[in-house]
């Protein structure tokens, strides 16, 4: 990952698209959000990846949300910074990644 860089995971576009196809959530046009969401924030989406899912099979069962699991997953695999309210995502973090909340 290129130092400086801000991401925004595919995780988060999933989780967008479930919500919505559900009336959880309305962006309106699925594809028109997404690349709407990446200029407006000046971020660069990021894939899910093999080594993903390697660091994913380590991660000890504190936290069940797939997507948030996912997100963990990349933090450690690409030595990211993640952003997250969440406070079970903390018990995570412990020397492993760096949270902000």
């Amino acid at each position: 990952m290129r130092d400086g860089s801000c991401y925004i995971s595919a995780f988060s576009y999933w989780e967008v698209t479930i919500k919505s196809q559900k009336g959880m959530l309305d962006v309106g046009d699925l594809r028109i959000w997404w690349e709407e969401t990446l200029d407006a924030l000046s971020v660069e989406p990021l894939d899910f990846r093999p080594k993903h899912v390697a660091a994913l099979s380590g991660l000890p069962l504190i936290h069940r949300d797939p997507f948030d699991r996912g997100l963990i997953a990349q933090a450690l695999a690409e030595n990211l910074t993640l952003l997250s309210p969440d406070d079970q995502i903390a018990q995570y973090a412990a020397g492993r990644f760096r949270l902000i909340r």
